[in-house]
């Protein structure tokens, strides 16, 4: 018994007596399914401050013989489980934090050689006998054990990837230390010496060398988290429970801590939440996890697309990624979506699964992407700053000429970069576009529930900012067809002013007109119209998670409705009633 050997010493126990702890113990009810079974070794990676050394420091304290811990689970969740006692401190459990390792073993060259020779002399105070003398090999001492004994081990390596991320470009390590994970977890002799093993780092398992070292593991990422979806960071409900507890504005922390997409779940960063929650100071946090400057020479490498890329992110974009390609390592990058996909995992970058894309998932990590960009001073990031400078200030001075000469000019520019080939397009091109914007909006609100539109976006201000700026409400629509859509410049046309589709809203004007007339008769025809404001209000707050943006749905609903509407008759009255042609009834509303 010792340090990594059954350690009497119980770090779980630190995280329960801090000020704020979420329960996160339903986990160990997935690994106690999966103990002495094909599925029972496990490879969980995160980002920094996500939880990885308190969960293996959980699995520690619950299933280590040399502890009593008891009182303490039986008290949260995993004790309202069915065989909470049938696992409960029944194991011998190795638990080995390999980033700690690096400096008493005198450096990364030698963290092998310390492992097996401080983790033998452990295991010999209590197998002394079934140890043969000499055995230098930690994959060695546990198979003479098991073989003589019977007895298996839980095996719990924290940090397990620091070798791979810190010691990309020796490849001595490297290969020492594969071959160690090998030996360790690899072929039929471990699997009778192992109850349950698990891996927590950032990357996950490294692809092409040590794929055949360890594909008998179950990894569960940033990418595909499964069932560890939940046990990744806080939930919604979690840190909304928090926010009524210390009296904080959850719709603001929202803004600056989610957006993790894990499963059908929005996963906060646990480090973020904490420390917002016990200073009320609404920051950045993400500049203390260490991988800081690591990323600026990433986002800064020569790839096609990837500045562009990381500037549509900035700008509250999303950006397909192929997150197949990345090698899990840090030298074997290939293009812009190795780098996204290694962002993905830092945590910089939160993933769709289902679209397939990446995003910046919150305004904290917003801010430390822009202060990488900044370090190199890109000129395309200059470029971008400036032209965006100047559409916002024509936007906010409702100057429309100038608003749609400089979106042209962008487009123009841009478009080629971009390499996008269906309705996107548009869309990221106003996402670059409204950069600028980004310093005064939180990140835009893309198909709010006002209507059919594709591309509606919604800029909302931050709160130093909304005395002088004014949400923004921006709609685009577009023409698929390239000949016809030259063909309309040359005869200066837009596409036909009376269109089925606004007949609804027509309608829906009319009702409302004809409903105000009703109620000063009879007053409760107003109901119609309160109950299609609850609709609304009910569907978007539902859909945002934010009532707030629930009752703002409501305005917007009714603006682009009568917009609609009003537009629908103005146009039939003229082309219909007064018998004027389309260019002649809007004759300010066409190319000069």
């Amino acid at each position: 018994m010792g340090r990594f050997f059954n350690s009497k010493v119980n770090a779980f126990q630190d995280v329960l007596n801090s000020k704020i702890y979420i329960d996160k113990t339903g986990l160990l009810e997935y690994t106690n399914s999966v103990i002495d079974t094909t599925s029972k070794f496990i490879c969980n990676s995160r980002p920094r401050r996500f939880g990885k050394s308190i969960t293996a420091d959980m699995l520690t304290a619950y299933y280590s013989r040399s502890l009593d811990t008891e009182e303490i689970f039986e008290k949260l969740e995993v004790g309202k489980t069915a065989d909470f006692r049938k696992h409960l401190n029944q194991y011998d459990v190795i638990h080995i934090d390999i980033q700690w390792c690096i400096e008493p073993a005198g450096g990364a060259d030698q963290v092998i050689t310390f492992i097996n020779k401080n983790v033998i002399e452990e295991l010999r105070e209590t197998y002394e006998k079934e140890l043969s003398e000499g055995t230098s090999s930690l994959p060695d001492a546990l198979s003479q054990i098991s073989a003589k004994t019977g007895k298996k081990f839980i095996l719990i390596l924290d940090e397990w990837d620091v070798l791979i991320r810190d010691e990309a470009a020796n490849q001595k390590i490297q290969d020492e230390y594969i071959n160690f994970l090998r030996g360790l977890f690899k072929g039929t002799e471990p699997s009778k010496y192992i109850h349950l093993a698990y891996l927590t780092g950032i990357l996950p398992i490294k692809k092409i060398r040590t794929q055949s070292a360890l594909n008998n593991f179950s990894e569960f990422t940033m990418l595909d988290a499964k069932v560890f979806a939940k046990y990744t960071g806080f939930t919604e409900e979690e840190v909304q429970a928090l926010c009524r507890t210390y009296n904080s504005d959850f719709e603001k922390v929202k803004r600056w801590y989610d957006g993790y997409l894990l499963e059908e779940y929005q996963v906060y960063n646990p480090k973020a939440v904490v420390e917002v929650m016990t200073w009320n100071k609404y920051q950045s946090y993400w500049s203390e996890t260490g991988t800081y400057e690591s990323i600026v020479p990433m986002i800064n490498m020569n790839f096609d697309g990837l500045k562009t890329a990381m500037i549509e992110l900035l700008a509250g974009g999303s950006v397909k990624v192929d997150t197949s390609t990345f090698q899990n390592d840090m030298i074997n990058f290939s293009d812009k979506d190795d780098v996204l996909t290694y962002l993905i995992h830092l945590g910089y970058l939160g993933y769709d699964q289902q679209q397939e894309t990446a995003f910046v998932p919150n305004e904290e990590i917003r801010l430390e992407l822009t202060k990488a960009v900044k370090r190199k001073k890109w000129n395309e990031w200059i470029s971008f700053q400036r032209e965006s400078d100047a559409l916002l200030d024509a936007t906010l001075d409702g100057d429309a000429e100038s608003v749609a000469e400089k979106i042209e000019e962008i487009h123009m520019a841009y478009t080629s970069v971009i390499q996008y080939h269906d309705e996107n397009s548009l869309s990221s091109v106003l996402t670059i576009a409204y950069l600028s914007a980004m310093k005064y909006y939180f990140k835009p609100i893309r198909e709010l529930p006002t209507g059919r539109g594709f591309s509606d976006f919604v800029f909302i201000p931050k709160e130093e900012y909304r005395v002088d700026y004014p949400a923004l409400v921006v709609e685009l629509k577009w023409n698929k067809s390239a000949h016809t859509e030259l063909q309309q410049i040359k005869d200066k046309k837009y596409p036909e002013s009376l269109k089925v589709v606004h007949l609804l809203p027509a309608l829906f004007t009319i009702g409302i007109v004809f409903l105000l007339l009703c109620s000063l008769v009879c007053s409760w025809s107003l109901s119609l119209l309160l109950l299609f404001a609850l609709i609304i209000c009910v569907d978007s707050t539902l859909r945002n998670k934010s009532f707030k943006i629930g009752l703002l749905s409501i305005l917007a609903s009714f603006i682009q409705l009568i917009g609609y509407g009003t537009g629908f008759l103005r146009a039939w009255w003229k082309r219909c009633v007064l018998g004027k042609n389309e260019f002649a009834a809007f004759e300010k509303n066409f190319y000069k």
